[in-house]
């Protein structure tokens, strides 16, 4: 545990380091009572070398602030105030509002009916939910990385459990799907093309169509409504059950512990499962040329060979970790959210599988777009 003070003629900087818990409070009330901010306007507080911080220490930390803040003085931090600081300052809030009658709401009532006050107040809590999202997904980024340079914080149980979970599991209902979206794809083209006589173009849509789009663009919406309300609810849960809240308080990461196993099992999950769902529908595709149009598996096979590129099947296989990123994300961004109520959890679950498949789709549009411009 350690406290070091650097003074300047009108600003104090603590930098804070070691560990901090429930032994260690004690002598962290003495450090704090022995810091002098008398004539300083501005107090900056670096928690960067912290290893642990439990409630104990947060609440010293707490305490100091707030003694700081009414001498007058400006608290900031370097970075992200510690996340047992921020589940303090919202337990007391909430204790604080708790307390203070409610006000009469008419005249907010009557202004949120009228169509300009409402569109600007979704318009307000879109940009909001927008930029609360892309910091997630930040923070989920820099708790990654942290985690693969040190290789003991990963979780490799964890880890194997999110890919059996999220792709072994799901393996049934991608084969299924991918086998029956093909058939109906070789179905309505041979219906039309054999009349033209250019039965063989229904292996060229089959293939291009599966390896390109469909395969992977079906697999993530099934994964984005299996896996996607099943993080939001996992995660929902904790959080009314308070578990993420204990997590913070005993200093663990709730980022390294609950998000990026998910997002890193998914990851791994989604091509593999994209894979399959490729194979699957060429196969349905060539048993319904087979049935309808009586071509041989070694014809439909040399056809496929000629219609695809070299880089058809990576096109389909490239966006597949990028669509597990949004859909573990969307996920534990919505079931972290949760608040109170059992019905709140249901509704941000439900949020979670439509926001999920809304960014697949946008993505898989913005990546066609992008290899329609690298002529890919």
């Amino acid at each position: 545990m350690t406290l070091e003070v650097q003074r300047t003629a009108d600003a104090v900087t603590l930098k804070l380091s070691g560990e901090w818990g429930v032994r260690e409070f004690g002598a962290l009330e003495k450090d704090f009572a022995s810091v002098d901010v008398r004539g300083a306007h501005a107090v900056v507080i670096d928690a960067g070398g912290l290893k642990s911080l439990d409630l104990s220490g947060a609440w010293a930390l707490h305490e100091f602030v707030r003694r700081t803040r009414e001498a007058g003085a400006a608290v900031s931090f370097q970075g992200a105030p510690p996340d047992q600081l921020r589940l303090l300052d919202e337990t007391l809030k909430e204790t604080d509002a708790a307390a203070i009658p409610a006000q009469p709401a008419a005249a907010a009532g009557r202004a949120g009916g009228r169509l300009l006050t409402g569109l600007g107040r979704e318009t307000v809590a879109f940009v909001d939910s927008s930029l609360e999202g892309l910091a997630f997904l930040g923070r989920t980024t820099v708790s990654g990385l942290g985690d693969f340079r040190r290789l003991k914080h990963l979780r490799p149980i964890s880890i194997a459990r999110h890919v059996y979970d999220t792709g072994v599991t799901a393996l049934p209902i991608v084969a299924l799907i991918a086998f029956l979206i093909s058939v109906i794809i070789a179905y309505m083209s041979a219906t039309q093309l054999r009349g033209l006589g250019a039965d063989i173009y229904v292996v060229d849509l089959v293939t291009i169509g599966v390896l390109r789009e469909l395969g992977v663009l079906l697999t993530a919406i099934i994964v984005a409504g299996r896996s996607g309300s099943a993080f939001a609810a996992e995660l929902g849960s904790m959080k009314l059950n308070e578990e993420v809240d204990a997590l913070v308080a005993t200093g663990v990461d709730p980022f390294e512990v609950l998000v990026v196993p998910r997002v890193v099992g998914l990851v791994i999950a989604l091509p593999l499962l994209t894979i399959v769902a490729d194979l699957v529908g060429i196969a349905g595709g060539a048993l319904l040329c087979r049935l309808l149009l009586d071509m041989p598996f070694a014809q439909f096979i040399a056809r496929a060979n000629e219609a695809i590129a070299p880089t058809t099947f990576w096109v389909g296989v490239l966006k597949a970790p990028v669509f597990a990123v949004l859909i573990a994300t969307a996920g534990c961004f919505r079931g972290m959210q949760v608040r109170n109520s059992a019905r709140e959890l249901g509704r941000l679950v439900t949020v979670a599988v439509v926001q999920a498949i809304f960014l697949v789709i946008l993505a898989d549009a913005l990546f066609a777009i992008l290899f329609m411009q690298m002529d890919i």
